[in-house]
Protein backbone atom coordinates (compact mmCIF):
# COMPACT_ATOMS: atom_id res chain seq x y z
CA UNK A 1 0.00 0.00 0.00
CA UNK A 2 3.17 2.28 1.16
CA UNK A 3 4.55 1.98 -2.51
CA UNK A 4 1.72 1.98 -4.64
CA UNK A 5 0.68 5.75 -2.57
CA UNK A 6 3.87 7.30 -3.71
CA UNK A 7 3.60 6.17 -6.93
CA UNK A 8 -0.39 7.65 -7.22
CA UNK A 9 1.04 10.94 -5.86
CA UNK A 10 4.01 10.56 -8.34
CA UNK A 11 2.37 10.24 -11.48
CA UNK A 12 0.37 13.32 -10.72
CA UNK A 13 4.00 15.27 -10.10
CA UNK A 14 4.39 15.35 -6.36
CA UNK A 15 7.79 14.68 -5.37
CA UNK A 16 7.48 12.01 -2.42
CA UNK A 17 9.64 10.61 0.06
CA UNK A 18 9.35 6.41 0.92
CA UNK A 19 10.36 5.66 3.93
CA UNK A 20 11.33 2.37 5.45
CA UNK A 21 13.62 1.40 7.71
CA UNK A 22 14.35 -2.13 6.37
CA UNK A 23 16.22 -1.19 2.62
CA UNK A 24 14.71 -4.55 1.26
CA UNK A 25 11.36 -3.37 1.78
CA UNK A 26 12.48 -0.14 0.11
CA UNK A 27 14.32 -2.06 -3.01
CA UNK A 28 11.07 -4.40 -3.47
CA UNK A 29 8.90 -1.37 -3.70
CA UNK A 30 11.20 -0.09 -5.79
CA UNK A 31 11.33 -2.83 -8.38
CA UNK A 32 7.14 -2.42 -7.50
CA UNK A 33 7.00 0.70 -9.04
CA UNK A 34 9.15 0.56 -11.84
CA UNK A 35 7.32 -2.86 -13.14
CA UNK A 36 4.12 -1.05 -12.42
CA UNK A 37 4.93 1.97 -14.57
CA UNK A 38 6.40 -0.38 -17.17
CA UNK A 39 3.10 -1.55 -17.53
CA UNK A 40 1.70 1.35 -18.03
CA UNK A 41 4.45 2.01 -20.70
CA UNK A 42 3.49 -1.12 -22.69
CA UNK A 43 -0.02 -0.30 -22.45
CA UNK A 44 0.60 3.29 -23.93
CA UNK A 45 -0.37 5.04 -21.09
CA UNK A 46 2.08 6.59 -20.70
CA UNK A 47 6.12 7.06 -22.62
CA UNK A 48 9.18 5.78 -21.37
CA UNK A 49 10.57 9.16 -20.56
CA UNK A 50 7.19 9.67 -18.44
CA UNK A 51 8.18 6.43 -16.39
CA UNK A 52 11.35 7.90 -15.84
CA UNK A 53 10.33 11.05 -14.98
CA UNK A 54 8.03 9.72 -12.22
CA UNK A 55 10.33 7.08 -10.72
CA UNK A 56 13.29 10.66 -10.40
CA UNK A 57 9.89 11.91 -8.19
CA UNK A 58 10.53 9.57 -5.70
CA UNK A 59 13.08 9.56 -3.16
CA UNK A 60 13.68 6.19 -1.26
CA UNK A 61 15.03 6.74 2.34
CA UNK A 62 15.70 4.71 5.50
CA UNK A 63 16.65 7.19 7.81
CA UNK A 64 14.12 8.76 9.97
CA UNK A 65 15.97 12.50 9.82
CA UNK A 66 15.45 12.83 6.11
CA UNK A 67 11.74 12.22 6.34
CA UNK A 68 11.09 16.28 6.23
CA UNK A 69 7.47 16.96 4.05
CA UNK A 70 4.68 19.08 4.67
CA UNK A 71 2.56 15.85 4.67
CA UNK A 72 3.31 12.39 6.00
CA UNK A 73 1.28 9.50 4.99
CA UNK A 74 1.56 6.51 7.12
CA UNK A 75 1.05 3.15 5.93
CA UNK A 76 2.47 0.79 8.47
CA UNK A 77 1.31 -2.27 10.55
CA UNK A 78 -2.00 -1.85 12.34
CA UNK A 79 -0.80 -1.14 15.53
CA UNK A 80 -1.85 1.98 17.49
CA UNK A 81 1.52 2.19 19.74
CA UNK A 82 3.29 1.74 16.82
CA UNK A 83 1.53 4.49 14.80
CA UNK A 84 1.54 6.75 17.53
CA UNK A 85 5.75 6.12 18.10
CA UNK A 86 5.96 6.71 14.35
CA UNK A 87 3.91 10.54 14.24
CA UNK A 88 6.07 11.36 17.40
CA UNK A 89 9.60 10.58 16.12
CA UNK A 90 8.36 12.45 12.77
CA UNK A 91 6.95 15.44 14.77
CA UNK A 92 10.72 15.92 16.21
CA UNK A 93 12.54 16.28 13.14
CA UNK A 94 9.64 18.12 11.04
CA UNK A 95 8.10 21.55 11.27
CA UNK A 96 5.22 22.48 13.45
CA UNK A 97 2.77 22.29 11.26
CA UNK A 98 3.25 19.18 8.68
CA UNK A 99 0.09 16.81 8.28
CA UNK A 100 -0.22 13.59 9.90
CA UNK A 101 -2.17 11.08 7.61
CA UNK A 102 -2.91 7.94 8.86
CA UNK A 103 -4.31 5.15 6.44
CA UNK A 104 -5.44 3.02 8.64
CA UNK A 105 -8.40 1.04 7.81
CA UNK A 106 -9.86 -0.45 11.09
CA UNK A 107 -8.15 1.96 13.94
CA UNK A 108 -9.38 4.82 15.62
CA UNK A 109 -7.89 7.34 14.49
CA UNK A 110 -8.93 9.57 17.61
CA UNK A 111 -6.97 7.20 19.96
CA UNK A 112 -3.84 8.08 17.71
CA UNK A 113 -4.48 11.70 17.12
CA UNK A 114 -4.98 11.84 21.37
CA UNK A 115 -1.80 10.73 21.71
CA UNK A 116 0.43 12.56 18.62
CA UNK A 117 2.18 16.26 19.77
CA UNK A 118 -0.52 18.36 18.20
CA UNK A 119 -3.51 16.09 17.61
CA UNK A 120 -5.21 18.73 15.02
CA UNK A 121 -2.62 18.24 12.63
CA UNK A 122 -3.83 14.23 12.78
CA UNK A 123 -6.13 12.63 10.04
CA UNK A 124 -7.43 9.61 8.23
CA UNK A 125 -6.56 9.30 4.36
CA UNK A 126 -7.74 6.35 3.90
CA UNK A 127 -6.76 4.70 0.02
CA UNK A 128 -8.03 1.32 -1.43
CA UNK A 129 -6.28 -1.40 -3.16
CA UNK A 130 -4.33 -1.03 -5.36
CA UNK A 131 -3.94 2.31 -4.37
CA UNK A 132 -2.45 3.57 -8.18
CA UNK A 133 -6.12 2.69 -9.11
CA UNK A 134 -9.01 2.85 -6.90
CA UNK A 135 -10.15 6.92 -6.75
CA UNK A 136 -12.04 6.35 -3.54
CA UNK A 137 -10.26 8.03 -0.47
CA UNK A 138 -12.17 8.55 2.67
CA UNK A 139 -11.13 11.58 4.64
CA UNK A 140 -11.45 10.71 8.03
CA UNK A 141 -11.59 13.54 11.05
CA UNK A 142 -11.49 13.12 14.72
CA UNK A 143 -12.89 16.16 17.42
CA UNK A 144 -9.47 17.27 17.23
CA UNK A 145 -8.84 17.51 13.49
CA UNK A 146 -8.95 21.27 12.05
CA UNK A 147 -10.39 22.48 9.41
CA UNK A 148 -6.90 23.71 7.94
CA UNK A 149 -5.85 19.65 8.12
CA UNK A 150 -8.67 18.80 6.75
CA UNK A 151 -8.85 20.98 3.61
CA UNK A 152 -4.94 20.15 2.83
CA UNK A 153 -5.90 16.35 2.46
CA UNK A 154 -8.84 17.06 0.66
CA UNK A 155 -6.65 19.11 -1.96
CA UNK A 156 -3.82 16.59 -1.67
CA UNK A 157 -6.60 13.65 -2.89
CA UNK A 158 -7.79 15.88 -5.73
CA UNK A 159 -4.33 16.88 -6.71
CA UNK A 160 -3.49 12.67 -6.77
CA UNK A 161 -6.32 12.47 -8.52
CA UNK A 162 -8.63 10.75 -6.31
CA UNK A 163 -12.03 11.16 -4.59
CA UNK A 164 -11.86 12.58 -1.43
CA UNK A 165 -15.10 11.48 0.52
CA UNK A 166 -15.32 12.98 4.14
CA UNK A 167 -16.35 11.04 7.25
CA UNK A 168 -15.97 11.57 10.94
CA UNK A 169 -14.14 9.25 12.67
CA UNK A 170 -16.32 5.78 13.08
CA UNK A 171 -15.53 1.95 13.18
CA UNK A 172 -15.07 0.80 9.48
CA UNK A 173 -15.30 4.44 8.90
CA UNK A 174 -17.66 4.53 5.53
CA UNK A 175 -16.63 2.02 3.43
CA UNK A 176 -15.55 -0.91 5.87
CA UNK A 177 -18.38 -0.77 8.00
CA UNK A 178 -20.82 -1.44 4.80
CA UNK A 179 -19.12 -4.18 3.63
CA UNK A 180 -18.86 -6.24 6.23
CA UNK A 181 -21.85 -8.11 5.04
CA UNK A 182 -20.32 -8.96 1.89
CA UNK A 183 -17.34 -10.52 3.44
CA UNK A 184 -19.10 -11.90 6.52
CA UNK A 185 -22.41 -13.77 4.46
CA UNK A 186 -20.10 -15.39 1.87
CA UNK A 187 -18.28 -16.44 4.65
CA UNK A 188 -20.81 -18.13 6.65
CA UNK A 189 -22.43 -19.64 3.44
CA UNK A 190 -19.18 -21.40 3.11
CA UNK A 191 -19.24 -22.14 7.03
CA UNK A 192 -22.08 -23.77 6.35
CA UNK A 193 -21.08 -25.81 3.30
CA UNK A 194 -23.66 -24.47 1.15
CA UNK A 195 -21.13 -23.32 -1.91
CA UNK A 196 -17.59 -23.06 -2.31
CA UNK A 197 -15.46 -19.69 -2.27
CA UNK A 198 -14.66 -20.23 -6.38
CA UNK A 199 -19.01 -20.72 -6.86
CA UNK A 200 -19.57 -17.63 -4.38
CA UNK A 201 -17.22 -15.30 -6.37
CA UNK A 202 -18.23 -16.24 -9.39
CA UNK A 203 -21.92 -15.34 -8.51
CA UNK A 204 -21.08 -12.24 -7.16
CA UNK A 205 -19.16 -11.44 -10.22
CA UNK A 206 -21.88 -12.12 -12.53
CA UNK A 207 -23.86 -9.91 -10.77
CA UNK A 208 -21.56 -7.03 -11.09
CA UNK A 209 -19.39 -6.93 -8.66
CA UNK A 210 -15.65 -6.36 -10.26
CA UNK A 211 -14.37 -8.62 -7.79
CA UNK A 212 -15.85 -11.79 -5.56
CA UNK A 213 -15.72 -11.24 -1.53
CA UNK A 214 -13.08 -14.48 -1.23
CA UNK A 215 -11.04 -12.68 -3.89
CA UNK A 216 -11.24 -9.43 -2.62
CA UNK A 217 -9.82 -10.40 0.28
CA UNK A 218 -6.88 -12.41 -0.98
CA UNK A 219 -6.25 -8.79 -2.60
CA UNK A 220 -6.53 -6.71 0.70
CA UNK A 221 -4.87 -9.40 3.16
CA UNK A 222 -6.48 -11.85 5.32
CA UNK A 223 -4.94 -10.45 8.52
CA UNK A 224 -5.77 -6.74 7.22
CA UNK A 225 -9.64 -7.67 6.32
CA UNK A 226 -9.74 -9.92 9.29
CA UNK A 227 -8.58 -6.78 11.86
CA UNK A 228 -11.21 -4.80 10.41
CA UNK A 229 -13.80 -7.17 11.01
CA UNK A 230 -12.77 -7.72 14.44
CA UNK A 231 -12.27 -4.12 15.00
CA UNK A 232 -15.97 -3.35 14.16
CA UNK A 233 -17.48 -6.08 16.02
CA UNK A 234 -15.52 -5.39 18.86
CA UNK A 235 -16.76 -1.26 18.40
CA UNK A 236 -20.43 -2.01 17.68
CA UNK A 237 -21.01 -4.46 20.55
CA UNK A 238 -20.39 -8.03 19.74
CA UNK A 239 -23.65 -8.23 17.32
CA UNK A 240 -23.75 -11.56 15.87
CA UNK A 241 -24.69 -10.45 12.30
CA UNK A 242 -20.95 -9.20 12.38
CA UNK A 243 -18.76 -12.07 13.82
CA UNK A 244 -15.56 -12.51 12.04
CA UNK A 245 -15.64 -15.73 11.18
CA UNK A 246 -13.68 -18.88 12.21
CA UNK A 247 -12.36 -20.24 9.02
CA UNK A 248 -10.68 -16.46 7.95
CA UNK A 249 -9.00 -16.36 11.51
CA UNK A 250 -7.45 -20.22 10.77
CA UNK A 251 -6.44 -18.57 7.96
CA UNK A 252 -4.59 -15.52 9.40
CA UNK A 253 -3.20 -17.96 12.27
CA UNK A 254 -1.68 -20.17 9.29
CA UNK A 255 -0.42 -17.30 7.30
CA UNK A 256 -2.40 -17.54 4.53
CA UNK A 257 -2.67 -14.08 4.07
CA UNK A 258 -3.66 -14.11 0.40
CA UNK A 259 -1.55 -12.84 -2.73
CA UNK A 260 1.21 -11.30 -0.30
CA UNK A 261 1.84 -14.97 0.90
CA UNK A 262 1.27 -16.94 -2.31
CA UNK A 263 -1.89 -18.31 -0.44
CA UNK A 264 -5.10 -17.23 1.21
CA UNK A 265 -8.32 -18.95 -0.49
CA UNK A 266 -6.80 -19.26 -3.67
CA UNK A 267 -3.22 -20.28 -4.22
CA UNK A 268 -0.93 -17.94 -6.25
Amino acid sequence: MGSGIAQAAAQHGIYTLLYDVQMPALDKAREAITRNLQLLVEKKKISEEDKYTILDRIRFVNKINDCLADVVIEAIVEKPEIKIALFNQLAEVNHSEVVFATNTSSLSVTAIAEKVVRPQRVIGMHFFNPATIMKLVEVVSTPFTNEETRNTIVELAGQMGKTPVLCKDAPGFIVNHVARPYYLEALRLAEKGLSTYDTIDQLLEASGFKMGPFRLMDLIGNDINYAVSCEVYEALGKPERLKPSFIQKEKVEKGQLGRKTGRGYYEY
